[in-house]
C-alpha cells in the first residue's frame, strides 16, 4: 500500500510537469470540460434554488389544511370539459360546511380578485385582492408583522379595513407608515389596520405571490365589489396532521351531503393538499432536472473526446519516454497511473474553472432572474463528475501506453 502510494505520488507529478509543459493544449483541451460542468452545475443549482422556493412557499399555505374548490389544482385525465361544468362554491355552502364541522374543523371561505389600488398619487394594477375571514390565521402560515390581523368584529360589521403584504407596503407607502392610512381598492375606500410579514411568493409555479397581495373582510369584499359569479375556496383545517387522510373522506362525505349529490353521481367539486402540489413538482422538476442533465452531459461527452484525442496525441509524442521508463523498471501500472492521473487532472482543472464560471451565473440568476442556490452537495458532484469524466477519456489512451513494449518504444522517432 505504501509503494503503491508513493508511485501514485510519483505519476500525479510527472502528469503535473507534462501539463505545464504543454500549457496551451492543456487549457483548449479543458474547454469542454469547463462547458460542460458549468451547464450541468447551473442546472442543478435552477433546480436546487427552485426546490426550496417552492418549499418556502408552500409551507405558508398550511401542510394540515385541505382546500376545497370547483376545480382540482393538477388536471389529470381529460374530463376537462365535465369540470367546466361543475357549479361554483358559495358563501351558504361554506356556512353550512362551517356549522357541519362545528368543533371539529376550522372552516375559512375566501374569495380574490385583481384591482386597482391606490394611495394618493401611487397606482398599483393587478394587485391580488382576497376576502377572507380571522380564520386566515388559523389555515395560513405568517403574521402581522405591523398592526394586526381581521377579526370577526370586521367581518360581523363589513369594516373596510385591509391588512397589506410586505411588497404592497414598499411599492405604495415607501417609507411612510401605512398603519391607519387610507387606500383606495377600485374606488372604494379602506383603512389599512395591518402589515404581514415576509411570506415569499409562489407565482413562478403559478401560484400567488404572497407578499403583494391585500386581504379584506369577506362580508366587506362582497358588499364593496359584489358576489355575482365568484367562486370561493374553502381551506379547512384537519383535526391534526395524523387525521389528514380520514379527514379527508369525511370532508368530501360532507360536501356530497351539502350538493345533495347521488351516490352514483360523481363529486362536483375538488378537494386538494399540499402532498398533491408537490407530487405534481417532483414529477415536472424530475423531468425538467432529466432532459437538462441529458442535454448537458452532450458537453460533457464532447469534452471527453477531446481529452482522450489529447492524450492519445500525448502517449504518441512521449513514446520514447515511456520506453525508457519501462527499461528501468516501471511498471505498466505506474504507466497507467500516469496517464489516468494527467486525463483527470485536466478534467478537474476544467471542472474547478466551470464550477466557478456556475458560481457567477447562479449569482447573476439569483439576483436578476429567479431563484438558484449552490450547495456543498452540487460541489462535490461537479469534482467526482470531472474527475470520472478524465478516467473514462483517459482509460483507453493510458492502455495503449501501458502496454507498449520498452524496446519498439525506444526505436520510435
Amino acid at each position: 500500500m505504501r509503494k503503491f502510494f508513493y508511485e501514485f505520488l510519483e505519476a500525479l507529478q510527472i502528469a503535473y510537469d507534462a501539463l505545464r509543459a504543454n500549457k496551451l493544449r492543456g487549457t483548449l483541451t479543458t474547454l469542454g470540460i469547463l462547458i460542460g460542468i458549468a451547464s450541468v452545475i447551473t442546472t442543478m443549482t435552477i433546480t436546487n434554488g427552485i426546490g426550496k422556493t417552492f418549499e418556502e412557499s408552500i409551507s405558508s399555505m398550511g401542510s394540515d389544511v385541505l382546500y376545497v374548490t370547483r376545480m382540482p389544482w393538477v388536471f389529470t385525465g381529460n374530463n376537462w370539459r365535465e369540470m367546466q361544468k361543475r357549479p361554483r362554491l358559495d358563501a351558504r355552502e361554506a356556512e353550512r360546511l362551517d356549522r357541519t364541522l362545528a368543533g371539529i374543523a376550522a372552516v375559512n371561505p375566501a374569495t380574490s380578485d385583481q384591482m386597482t389600488i391606490k394611495y394618493r398619487s401611487t397606482s398599483l394594477e393587478s394587485i391580488p385582492v382576497r376576502g377572507t375571514t380571522e380564520k386566515q390565521m388559523m389555515v395560513s402560515a405568517g403574521s402581522p408583522e405591523l398592526g394586526r390581523f381581521l377579526t370577526a368584529f370586521d367581518s360581523q360589521f363589513k369594516r373596510q379595513v385591509c391588512v397589506i403584504g410586505k411588497t404592497i407596503r414598499e411599492q405604495l407607502f415607501g417609507d411612510i407608515d401605512p398603519l391607519n392610512k387610507y387606500i383606495r381598492i377600485n374606488g372604494e375606500r379602506y383603512q389599512v389596520i395591518g402589515v404581514m410579514e415576509e411570506l415569499g411568493s409562489a407565482s413562478f409555479f403559478g401560484g400567488p405571490n404572497f407578499d403583494r397581495q391585500i386581504y379584506v373582510p369577506l362580508s366587506a369584499f362582497l358588499k364593496s365589489f359584489g358576489s355575482t359569479n365568484r367562486s370561493f375556496t374553502f381551506a379547512v383545517k384537519a383535526p391534526s396532521p395524523e387525521m389528514m387522510n380520514e379527514f379527508e373522506f369525511q370532508l368530501v362525505g360532507e360536501m356530497r351531503k351539502i350538493r345533495k349529490l347521488k351516490p352514483t353521481e360523481n363529486d362536483d367539486f375538488s378537494v386538494n393538499k399540499m402532498t398533491t402540489l408537490i407530487d405534481a413538482y417532483n414529477q415536472i422538476m424530475g423531468v425538467v432536472l432529466l432532459v437538462g442533465l441529458v442535454i448537458t452531459s452532450i458537453s460533457l461527452f464532447v469534452g471527453g473526446m477531446g481529452v482522450m484525442n489529447i492524450m492519445f496525441v500525448s502517449v504518441t509524442e512521449r513514446t520514447r519516454e515511456i520506453g525508457l521508463r519501462k527499461a528501468i523498471g516501471a511498471r505498466k501500472r505506474a504507466i497507467l497511473t500516469q496517464f489516468m492521473l494527467e486525463a483527470s487532472v485536466i478534467c478537474l482543472l476544467g471542472g474547478i474553472i466551470g464550477l466557478g464560471l456556475a458560481a457567477i451565473l447562479t449569482a447573476v440568476l439569483n439576483a436578476f432572474v429567479m431563484p438558484a442556490s449552490i450547495s456543498p452537495g452540487i460541489v462535490l458532484v461537479a469534482i467526482l463528475t470531472s474527475i470520472l469524466v478524465g478516467m473514462i477519456a483517459g482509460i483507453v489512451p493510458a492502455f495503449r501506453a501501458a502496454r507498449l513494449h520498452p524496446i519498439e518504444a525506444l526505436r520510435y522517432e
